[in-house]
């Protein structure tokens, strides 16, 4: 996936709000709370940092190409880092990306997600 694939399908999620921080890293929220976390890589490629289940985190991080998301996973935090397709394709990392979407939003308190315009 290229950041561009990458930020064009985060920007298709229901309120989601892009900010560049953390060293020009992409970030993308719901409110003030982060579901993804994108970078450029040095071969045009990207790596994506996404929340997701308690059990998704144990599989996936055992998984190629996929590791702990650096930072938040040391952290305590269910977050996954997706450095290639080796064994997750993009279309699967949509999937997951969905779910961090999903996961988030369901996190925030229901004015929140209603003045976000998430209420279901």
């Amino acid at each position: 996936m290229t950041p561009a694939a990458c930020n064009a399908f985060c920007a298709s999620l229901p309120a989601a709000r892009h900010v560049v921080q953390w060293g020009g890293a992409d970030v993308w929220k719901l409110g003030d709370k982060v579901f993804a976390i994108a970078r450029a890589q040095d071969d045009g490629a990207v790596a994506v940092s996404f929340k997701c289940s308690p059990l998704a985190y144990d599989i996936l991080k055992e998984q190629p190409g996929l590791r702990p998301a650096p930072y938040l996973a040391s952290r305590g935090m269910k977050w996954i880092q997706w450095l290639s397709g080796e064994s997750m394709p993009d279309d699967a990392l949509q999937d997951y990306l969905r779910e961090s979407h999903r996961l988030v939003a369901a996190g925030l308190t229901k004015p929140a997600r209603a003045e976000l315009g998430l209420m279901a």
